[in-house]
């Protein structure tokens, strides 16, 4: 790929993303269902802050485009925001937010809400993610961390965003997402582990697309396979 056609990747990319953020922040002022924008607004979700993260990382990526060094310390930033989080926690929403929707909609995205956000609104968000996420794979390699230490970052913020989740439900009584109202509490802890195991399988998997597609590269490039900061 030439260097052209990935900056104008990058530059797509964060724009659409910042597209799609300011349009479900205006949004935000509008009469919708019970418990949709209250307490912790838009923040609450992992689809939004998925949004968030796409954005920012997109935002890094091009910015770095404008002065590429192959280890210069925003491309290692770059480079662990992707593989440790971007790409794990985007697939991660879109495998499991459609996956629901297949049972039941109604316990994670109600009907009641395509009043408020159109289809595409919902596809921007739930589905264009995954094909965004592959193309930058394709667009150029990532250096990957230590697994012991991306699975430590992936546990702490999964952990937090937990406590974070369980916070509100304690504030409002309401869920964040209506399936939680269906577990016990040893549900609840089954269903978080099941869902990091699921993130975990997601990194490993990006690190092993990473390499299929960039081995030979990897392989003759003076930068280092793993991430020198992390070492």
């Amino acid at each position: 790929m030439t260097s052209t056609l990935r900056k104008i990747y990058h530059v797509a990319a964060f724009s659409w993303y910042a597209y799609i953020v300011k349009s479900l922040a205006d949004r935000g002022g509008q009469k919708l269902p019970p418990g949709i924008f209250v307490y912790g607004g838009p923040w609450k979700y992992l689809t939004f802050l998925n949004l968030l993260l796409q954005m920012l990382f997109f935002g890094l990526a091009a910015v770095n485009d404008l002065q590429p060094h192959p280890d210069s310390m925003l491309k290692r930033c770059k480079d662990f925001l992707f593989s440790v989080f971007v790409f794990p926690v985007g697939m991660f929403v879109v495998l499991l937010f459609w996956s629901i929707f297949a049972y039941d909609r109604e316990l994670v995205y109600p009907a009641t809400i395509d009043t408020f956000f159109p289809p595409w609104i919902n596809h921007a968000m739930h589905t264009f993610v995954f094909p965004v996420l592959f193309g930058e794979l394709l667009m150029q390699p990532h250096m990957y961390p230590r697994t012991k230490h991306a699975l430590a970052a992936l546990t702490v913020v999964g952990v937090s965003y937990l406590f974070w989740i369980i916070w509100v439900f304690l504030s409002t009584g309401i869920w964040v997402y209506p399936l939680l109202g269906l577990f016990s509490t040893p549900g609840l802890v089954g269903f978080f582990i099941f869902n990091m195991s699921v993130v975990t399988l997601l990194y490993m998997l990006g690190e092993k697309l990473n390499h299929h597609v960039w081995s030979k590269k990897l392989a003759t490039s003076k930068v280092p396979k793993r991430l020198k900061f992390l070492r």
